[in-house]
């Protein structure tokens, strides 16, 4: 699984031009599930998403957490994350998990993120989605297992 984490000050999804899911402060993360991904990943990436110390406390140092600022988290499924271009000038996405167990993996992800304390939001699996933010820095990261 692979993370790519952004810290924004707003960020919505669009489908068919309505907005479907929107936040304030928070975290826009994109979610890219590999073929060798397993259920016990999620607990890990869950656990490091929701702890990882990048918002600035009084004295500016990113010592603050998105449970620390109680902001939000909007989940929005990303099978590109894991495009190879070694070769070619065309991605190559085969080492990205198929729909189906991408699917199961990215819901079950939502599901576990829902049980902390954080409000989380997503987007809809498959679908041709807009995205906008504005990034908070920027600070943007990339988690992986």
């Amino acid at each position: 699984m692979k993370l790519l984490i952004q810290r924004v000050i707003n960020a919505e999804v669009k489908v068919d031009n309505k907005t479907i899911s929107e936040i304030n402060q928070g975290l826009l993360v994109f979610l890219g599930i590999h073929n060798d991904d397993i259920e016990t990943n999620i607990d890990f990436l869950i656990k490091k998403l929701t702890n990882l110390r990048i918002y600035e406390d009084e004295k500016g140092k990113m010592n603050l957490s998105i449970q620390d600022i109680k902001g939000s988290i909007l989940l929005i499924s990303q099978f590109t994350l894991h495009a190879n271009c070694k070769r070619g000038n065309r991605p190559d996405f085969t080492q990205a998990a198929n729909p189906e167990k991408a699917k199961q993996l990215y819901d079950l992800f939502i599901q576990k993120l829902k049980h902390t304390n954080i409000k989380v939001k997503s987007g809809i699996f498959g679908a041709d989605m807009k995205v906008s933010l504005i990034n908070d820095g920027p600070v943007t990261i990339i988690l992986e297992i």
